[in-house]
């Protein structure tokens, strides 16, 4: 039985909390759909206690990882890059390339937690673009949480 968008939305909706509730147990905070200064999206960015930023991507089926040939643009933006999968794909599948497996990190999620099945590898942003980063990330949540406060703000204001 195929995947519907509203099924697979609901799965990525759910293995995103699953993520988020694993990075709130070990002090990150996270948020999602972070638009990057090269014109890509991520699905949660995490930042920890040392400003040390970690991108997710999220893949609830073999066709949505398959299919997705943008992930390495995210790399030049983080210090680690997970791939989230929902809980029930074989994580075997990232076990070679291109899914650089030597350096990216691998959970499983559902809606209730997640598990970090291989950690990522470090890799270290320069300061000047870490600051840059936490700068316009943090600018974006305070964003986010003023529209949510006052919808009407939200009125002609871009994300980007």
């Amino acid at each position: 039985m195929a995947r519907t968008d509203l099924d697979r939305a609901v799965i990525a909706a759910d293995v995103a909390r699953g993520v988020c509730r694993l990075f709130a147990q070990a002090g990150l905070v996270a948020i999602p759909e972070v638009p990057l200064p090269n014109g890509r999206r991520t699905d949660l960015t995490a930042i920890d206690a040392r400003g040390q930023i970690t991108i997710v991507e999220i893949k609830v089926s073999r066709a949505d990882l398959h299919g997705d040939g943008k992930w390495p643009d995210y790399c030049d933006w983080c210090d680690r890059f997970y791939w989230a999968l929902a809980a029930g794909l074989d994580p075997a599948i990232l076990e070679t390339e291109p899914y650089r497996p030597e350096t990216s990190g691998l959970i499983v999620a559902d809606r209730y937690g997640a598990a970090v099945v291989r950690e990522a590898a470090s890799c270290h942003l320069a300061p000047a673009r870490r600051k840059a980063e936490l700068l316009r990330i943090g600018r974006l949540a305070m964003r986010r949480s003023m529209i949510a406060s006052d919808p009407e703000l939200a009125m002609g204001w871009n994300e980007g």
